[in-house]
């Protein structure tokens, strides 16, 4: 033991009021090494312990600040982001309402409960057409399934409904790696949508209380404001949907009707209505693109990223044509005149 671990050390065991800590007792309570704590006082993120004649004591303060900054690192926080919030909020404003905050954010967005199954019951729930490992691993890598350590064959589901539409699907006939594929497309268009809504509420409403430096009522007042606007993205997405559904169904079965209608007639098929501006269409694209895209530009740019590039090389086509077209009628002039230069000259001879 260390000189400065005896005198920590000789502060003695907590109090019956749970006010003095030896080190070795606050590294117990929190769950953190002793190393780690005397690493947080070098880095600022912990106060230095007080003094009883020669021993380091700590108090229930630095037990609560070893426990947020443990809750700040598994949501994903860096040390570094943590010593920032934890000096703009240690100016006499607490850190209530910002937790409080980042617990809403970054709580569940739905009442649904996961479940767990084994391999045996995910066959059984496809109704006897076993997945594929191949599929199985897709939803794994989609995070429809989560593995569980230490237990094969067992998953984690944190989406039942997500799977039962997976399985409904697969029923009708659609192929699991068809579902997977289209998934990790629907995906994508879905963060964009979050994206697209979370730049309207920053802009407008969250920018008034979220400030350089939110005091501790401006955090509580943003996470009230998150607690209101949550359903609100949902119940817009499923309106914008179903119109959505709606127009294209409705277009979907026009279109064989139309096609069944012209081969009882032997009739070629009439000219289907031109889409109106505007309108957009599912295109399916290999997996690895889409990563590779997402990867460049990120989800949220992944749709229109694809467009622009796709326009570009069609009109790259079109002027390839404009400038083929040129060259061939410029080949056929020379040729017409130089055949005219030799029919000339044999009629000279």
């Amino acid at each position: 033991m260390t000189a400065g671990t005896a005198a920590e050390g000789a502060a003695g065991p907590v109090g019956a009021a749970g006010c003095d800590y030896r080190i070795e007792d606050l590294a117990q309570h929190s769950g953190a090494t002793v190393r780690t704590i005397r690493a947080y006082q070098d880095r600022g993120l912990l106060p230095r312990p007080g003094r009883r004649g020669r021993a380091n004591v700590y108090d229930d303060s630095h037990l609560t600040r070893l426990r947020q900054i443990a809750g700040m690192l598994e949501r994903g926080y860096t040390l570094l982001s943590i010593k920032e919030l934890l000096e703009a909020w240690d100016e006499g404003r607490g850190l209530g309402g910002v937790l409080g905050l980042v617990s809403e954010v970054e709580g569940p967005w739905t009442d649904e409960e996961p479940e767990r199954l084994t391999r045996a019951e995910l066959d059984g729930l496809f109704g006897g057409g076993v997945p594929s490992d191949e599929a199985v691993a897709e939803a794994v890598e989609l995070g429809v399934l989560v593995p569980l350590p230490g237990r094969p064959d067992h998953y984690l589901v944190p989406s039942p409904q997500e799977l039962a539409v997976a399985a409904e699907l697969h029923t009708a006939g659609v192929p699991l790696l068809a579902v997977t594929e289209h998934l990790r497309e629907l995906r994508a268009q879905v963060e964009h949508i979050a994206a697209r809504f979370m730049d309207l509420t920053n802009e407008h409403i969250f920018s008034r209380c979220l400030h350089a430096r939110p005091s501790d009522e401006d955090a509580s007042e943003a996470a009230g404001l998150v607690r209101r606007l949550r359903p609100l993205a949902k119940q817009t997405v499923d309106a914008e949907l179903a119109r959505a559904m709606r127009t294209s169904a409705s277009r979907n079965l026009r279109e064989h009707l139309r096609r069944a209608a012209s081969a009882g007639t032997g009739a070629p098929p009439a000219e289907a209505a031109p889409e109106p501006a505007g309108s957009t269409e599912q295109v399916r694209l290999p997996s690895g693109t889409l990563a590779a895209v997402r990867e460049l530009v990120g989800a949220e740019q992944t749709a229109a990223f694809v467009a622009a590039a796709t326009e570009r090389e069609v009109k790259a086509r079109v002027m390839d044509r404009f400038a083929a077209g040129h060259r061939s009628d410029s080949a056929d002039r020379g040729a017409a005149t130089e055949s005219g230069t030799q029919g000339d000259a044999q009629d000279a001879g």
